[in-house]
């Protein structure tokens, strides 16, 4: 891969991932993502907390490479990330697929340390739904 498709940092540093895993049968049933969204990201050991709750704090600093991506708890149900809500003097994220696939992951750098807590809200396309769902409790971002 290159580096426009894996992001490298000359700190060092790697890009954090941040995964949605979602309950789509019960987001569906229910007609919310509410008590059917796990969020986990790959910076723990950085200070990252709420891992498998609704309401991950993941722990950022400028330059960070934020990566977004979303699974579905059940086999074979679609799902995908429809758009990112956050303050874009803080990261703007954007839609890119991985080259020759139509596997999507959204990707942003952040271009401040993030004041004490950054909410944002990701909105999830489900299954044959046609109006998307979004976090009713945000993931955030935290300096």
């Amino acid at each position: 891969m290159t580096s426009e498709t894996t992001p490298v940092h000359t700190d060092g540093r790697r890009p954090i991932s941040i995964t949605a895993v979602v309950d789509i049968v019960g987001a569906l049933a229910t007609g919310t993502v509410h008590d059917n969204l796990y969020f986990y990201d790959t910076n723990k050991a950085g200070g990252s907390t709420g891992f498998g709750t609704e309401q991950l704090r993941t722990r950022v600093r400028s330059g960070d490479q934020l990566l977004w991506g979303v699974l579905a708890l059940e086999c074979e149900a679609y799902v995908a990330i429809d758009r990112i809500d956050i303050d874009p003097e803080l990261c703007e994220p954007e839609r890119r697929t991985y080259p020759g696939t139509d596997v999507a992951y959204w990707i942003g750098t952040v271009k401040k340390d993030a004041v004490p807590d950054t909410p944002y809200q990701i909105r999830f396309k489900l299954g044959s739904r046609d109006q998307p769902l979004t976090t009713t409790l945000s993931p955030s971002l935290v300096g």
